[in-house]
């Protein structure tokens, strides 16, 4: 047994013994712990937006727990055992990688996910999009309705073609900001940001990652603005608009010079 697994029997041993004998997990259900899932999952996604390698290591750990806790359950109310799971996404990855354990030809990633996609399709699935989680962000939402889309060729040329796009949707924003109607006001702003979001795709950006890098550096530079107001013995809503900005820019170029 070599020490990955080693350690993995030494996990579910543990996860046993608590289930047996610690009040807290004994008391525990797929539904108490739904919640506490999602929260382990944003954890391990803020380590690896911060490419904190100490962090994702323990995120990782914590979400594995979560998956073991859910197979213990399911033991229990005989639904399924850890080795079900395990065993149900080996096959799975077996008969949707068929150009690894079959004799299907790929030239690139593409082609990898557009096989997938099929596969998919003849086990089942109405559509294409069926799979994306109803309750994900909609940010995540939308880039992998995209992804889904591209797999039947329903995508875009080119680069420019999309940001052609996004220009349309700013244009019929601002005439729905004209009209002054809230309903259609929405309407466009979500498609504008739909378009964004695809364009940050044909860029190879990751739009969530990168909306939530802006939110953390809004965060740092917020916090450094009220303290280099306490340091001026004033309070942010002490100050003038024109008094704050000038203490931002200050910031900012400070951070360029870095």
């Amino acid at each position: 047994m070599n020490e990955a697994a080693v350690s993995f029997t030494r996990l579910v041993e543990i996860m046993n013994d608590l289930r047996e004998k610690c009040p807290w997990d004994k008391k525990q259900t797929i539904d108490t712990l739904r919640s506490m899932t999602i929260e382990e999952t944003y954890e391990l996604a803020d380590a690896i937006t911060m490419h904190d390698w100490k962090d994702i290591q323990e995120e990782a750990g914590d979400l594995l727990l979560h998956i073991v806790f859910y197979a213990k359950i399911g033991e229990e109310q005989n639904q399924f055992t850890l080795t079900d799971v395990i065993n149900g996404i080996c096959e799975k990855l077996i008969v949707r990688h068929p150009h690894i354990y079959g004799d299907v030809k790929v030239n690139d990633d593409e082609d990898v996910k557009k096989n997938w996609e099929k596969i998919k399709l003849k086990e089942g699935k109405k559509s294409v999009l069926s799979g994306v989680p109803v309750s994900l962000p909609a940010t995540v939402k939308a880039m992998r309705l995209q992804e889904k889309a591209k797999q039947v060729g329903f995508e875009w040329n080119n680069t420019e073609e999309v940001w052609e796009k996004v220009k349309e949707e700013m244009s019929e924003l601002l005439e729905a900001v004209t009209s002054k109607d809230k309903s259609k006001m929405e309407e466009e702003f979500g498609d504008l940001v739909f378009s964004l979001i695809n364009y940050a795709r044909f860029l190879q950006i990751d739009a969530e990652n990168s909306l939530e890098k802006t939110n953390k550096k809004f965060i740092s530079r917020f916090s450094q603005m009220e303290q280099q107001a306490i340091a001026q013995g004033k309070t942010l809503s002490d100050m003038s608009l024109e008094e704050m900005d000038a203490i931002w820019n200050s910031i900012k170029k400070q951070k360029l010079q870095d």
